[in-house]
């Protein structure tokens, strides 16, 4: 595919990622062009006359101002004070990839075809992405209420070639009207007219555009999630019985039977999960002086696919409600043909993020827990007390002398603690603004902003879970080798194994920390896991 068809109805999670990372190009479906037209036609002819109705955002001001009558001569000065008055954002400005995430959805809601902006001013937004001109756009001063003010009044002072408005080209940040000049887009100043400007700063989509890209890397990092449980429930030889599908099924939770199955295809011929392994006695188990039959693990491990499938079955809702965000009209007002074929304006409040801010608190508090069970089960690969013979702080021999992995297992529980305190669902805060005609907002832009921190962090317990895991099970080489991994947990291991530089002795920790965590933010160990057994679900 060289392109992708957008056409209001049909943008997914995955449409909008490769646009973002891949600069897959755009274009606007006939249907939809069309459509476009149409309504603009009908617009100019009976609305944008001096003796016309008042319709808001098309002849009187915004928000508090909606009572003051803005004249036909007035309007483009109007559009264009609206653009440079709304770039008030501030902060560390948004990556390029959020930055086309967020034109894309913000395309695709035009082609619905109720926003009655002018098609030309689509074509230069769509002209603007498929070239790589990217607006410079701080990611704080969203609330979410009246979609994405300030970050897309922002975009727009680019695509009107304002000549104070920044953009990157090429990787260079300059002025915009240098970067649209360089990407052969003109003319270089563009004036906007009535309802464009509104409809272009009037929407979700900074907020959809985050919320697309962080939920399809979460939904990766929630597989190098199972991989991770897998490999350590190899290495304190755990009980199989957890993951046997009858359990799953009779509790009829999806999430939890597809992390069952993920669990037992990784550990498929395992001899080390096996009563027989288990049997074999270990020099550092002080606990159990002979064998007795385990019965069950502790929840960590034993009730792996019932919050790993939880946390899926959240994300999974979360790409319903962000996946239907992608394909809607989010601008104010909307524009409707009645039953006589005439337009008809309704003022109404699309532009609401509820559901994005709903979508990813979701997601946050999912990778928290995601989080949460894989420290306790790093915790418990150092503990004699509930490791079953494996080495204190896996440390090598001499122990003691040797002190192990004690502190970058609490380096995982200090992020892993890090993650709990931004679990507060930002969707339920809210503050009064605009002199209270916003006096309830989303504060959606947080809610993906500290999703999208919480993400960043897993690596940085997943990783450490992996490093003890490979580490304990290279640990236990002479004693248990004869007892074979499954194969998807043979895969994971050899890859860790290969990069990570284990030794008896202690040695400089970041040498094994880097290669850990970058196979669990770069996904190679999950790679490596599907290579052997296929993929996961």
């Amino acid at each position: 595919m060289t392109s992708i068809i957008l056409d209001g109805d049909s943008l997914t999670i995955e449409d909008v990622v490769r646009v973002a990372r891949e600069g897959i190009a755009v274009e606007l479906a006939p249907e939809a062009r069309s459509e476009i037209v149409k309504v603009r036609a009908y617009i100019e002819e009976n609305w944008l006359t001096e003796n016309a109705p008042a319709t808001y955002g098309f002849n009187t001001g915004v928000g508090k101002l909606k009572d003051y009558k803005i004249s036909q001569a007035d309007n483009e000065m109007f559009q264009r004070n609206i653009v440079l008055s709304h770039c008030s954002g501030f902060g560390e400005p948004a990556a390029d990839e959020i930055v086309r995430a967020m034109m894309v959805v913000r395309i695709n809601a035009f082609c619905l075809g109720v926003s009655g902006l002018r098609v030309e001013v689509i074509d230069r937004l769509v002209e603007m992405l498929n070239k790589g001109v990217h607006p410079v756009v701080p990611v704080q001063g969203s609330v979410g209420a009246s979609g994405d003010l300030a970050p897309l009044a922002h975009m727009v002072s680019v695509l009107i070639g304002y000549e104070e408005a920044e953009a990157t080209y090429q990787g260079v940040k300059m002025t915009a009207p240098e970067a649209l000049e360089k990407a052969g887009i003109s003319p270089v100043r563009f004036d906007l007219q009535a309802k464009d400007c509104l409809a272009l700063i009037n929407g979700n989509s900074l907020c959809a555009g985050m919320a697309a890209l962080t939920l399809w890397d979460a939904e990766r990092m929630m597989k190098v999630a199972d991989t991770a449980g897998a490999l350590s429930l190899e290495a304190i030889r755990g009980e199989q019985a957890a993951f046997d599908p009858r359990i799953h099924a009779a509790r009829k939770q999806p999430g939890q039977i597809a992390v069952a199955e993920n669990i037992r295809r990784i550990i498929d011929g395992t001899r080390r999960a096996t009563e027989a392994c288990r049997a074999v006695h270990l020099e550092d188990d002080i606990l159990h002086p002979t064998h007795s039959p385990r019965v069950q693990d502790q929840y960590s491990f034993r009730c792996l696919p019932q919050v790993h499938g939880s946390c899926r079955d959240q994300l999974e809702h979360a790409k319903t409600l962000i996946t239907r965000e992608l394909n809607a009209a989010t601008d104010n007002p909307l524009v409707f043909w009645n039953e006589l074929g005439a337009l008809e304006f309704m003022s109404g409040g699309n532009f609401h993020c509820e559901p994005i801010a709903f979508a990813m608190d979701i997601l946050s508090i999912a990778l928290i827990e995601i989080g949460n069970i894989s420290e306790r089960r790093l915790f418990a690969l150092n503990d004699v007390t509930l490791n079953y013979g494996l080495p204190p702080n896996l440390a090598g021999r001499p122990i003691g002398l040797n002190y192990g992995y004690g502190i970058i297992a609490t380096s995982a529980a200090a992020v892993a603690s890090e993650n709990k305190t931004l679990a507060f669902p930002s969707v339920a805060d809210t503050i009064s603004t605009k002199s209270s005609q916003e006096d309830h907002v989303s504060m959606a832009a947080w809610s993906c902003r500290k999703a999208q921190q919480i993400l960043d962090n897993m690596p940085r317990i997943l990783g450490v879970e992996y490093l003890l895991a490979a580490r304990a099970i290279w640990l236990t080489q002479e004693a248990l080798g004869s007892f074979a991994l499954g194969k998807g947990s043979q895969a994971a291991y050899d890859a860790l194994s290969a990069r990570i530089p284990f030794t008896q002795g202690d040695s400089y920790m970041p040498n094994q920390r880097v290669p850990a965590l970058d196979m669990a933010q770069g996904g190679a160990a999950l790679d490596a896991v599907e290579a052997a057994i296929g993929a996961l679900n």
